[in-house]
């Protein structure tokens, strides 16, 4: 190894591919690496633990890779000044615990950066880097989304949920939207489970605390996977809703626990399928909501909005309802609102 202690620092906000072969790079040099993560705590930046994960995962094979998160009070990069440069890099420098002998920076940085200024006694290396830069990333996500390594995808991968009373389309339509956009959708976890004595007019209440929990457990596994968006067919609110439609006894527990869930949950676009095409009857549909559709999808309206989810309903044909949330999608990638 050329150098015994380097050291490679940036924000990291986001983490990218030019980063990382930074990173790569100076590892290669270094006996051992010191990664500084800059983080202003009143700038508006990503949380500087989910920073440190990423990095930490792209790393963690790598031998005698450390991570410094270094923390600042400035409103601005700008209001970062040298005497705050070099009080950080005393900070750096003491959790070393050793001279730092080189230090690493992009080629977007120049040779009387404050990288030299602040490490005089470490010889500077400019590794090349691509003209990609965090800025132009957070300016459009999607149109960089080649640029972030796998770890950091899922932290912008969007949630659209669709909702709605039985047989109004959302299980096809999210699974058409999904092939639209390339990307996974995630199937209702009920009906199979609601099957397990036949009929769902004797669901035992493990089975609902079985189909709340499998359902959030496939949205963060497959949020891991999903290309810039996860279509969602349902959630623990239409379960909630089926608590007191199927069977209002023993439901107390499941009813907290679909309430936490939908706490903790968070969607970009919530789509509620109009009860305005025909009912199909596949065998295990309520003929009592079939009765009255109206009635019960103002009920999963209400539901929603009494936990705070706004939502944009569809109407019309099938292929109306595709095309108007194709649309939404688009923009909503593209940052735009949708009306």
């Amino acid at each position: 190894m050329k150098y015994k202690c380097g050291m490679y620092g940036g924000s990291f906000n986001p983490l990218h591919m030019g980063h990382l072969r930074c990173i790569i790079a100076a590892a290669n040099q270094c006996e051992k690496l010191i990664i500084v993560i800059s983080s202003g705590r009143n700038r508006n930046e990503i949380d500087p633990r989910i920073r440190y994960r990423w990095i930490y995962q792209l790393t963690k094979h790598l031998p005698d890779v450390r991570i410094f998160i270094l923390e600042d009070d400035c409103e601005s990069k700008a209001a970062y000044d040298e005497n705050q440069w070099y009080t950080d890099a005393e900070k750096v420098k003491e959790f070393a615990g050793e001279t730092i002998d080189a230090v690493f920076c992009g080629s977007d940085y120049s040779e009387d950066s404050f990288w030299s200024k602040c490490y005089p006694e470490a010889e500077l290396v400019i590794l090349p880097r691509d003209e990609i830069s965090s800025t132009k990333i957070r300016n459009d996500i999607y149109g960089h989304w080649d640029w972030l390594p796998a770890v950091v995808r899922p932290y912008y991968v969007k949630k659209v949920l669709l909702i709605g009373a039985e047989s109004t389309g959302k299980s096809t339509l999210s699974q058409n939207l999904a092939l639209h956009f390339n990307t996974n959708y995630m199937e209702e976890a009920g009906r199979e489970i609601s099957e397990r004595s036949g009929t769902d007019m004797l669901m035992l209440p493990s089975d609902f605390t079985d189909i709340l929990l499998t359902h959030k457990m496939r949205e963060i596994e497959l949020v891991k996977s999903s290309n810039k968006i996860l279509f969602e067919d349902t959630d623990c609110l239409i379960t909630k809703f089926f608590l007191d439609f199927l069977d209002g006894k023993d439901k107390e527990n499941n009813t907290v626990l679909a309430d936490a869930i939908a706490g903790l949950n968070s969607y970009d676009l919530i789509l509620y399928c109009e009860p305005d095409v025909k009912f199909v009857q596949d065998g295990d549909r309520s003929e009592v909501i079939a009765a009255d559709r109206e009635k019960y999808g103002n009920i999963i309206k209400e539901l929603y909005r009494s936990h705070g989810f706004e939502f944009v309903s569809l109407s019309g044909d099938y292929g109306q309802r595709y095309e108007k949330a194709v649309k939404m999608v688009e923009e909503l990638l593209k940052g735009d609102e949708y009306t």
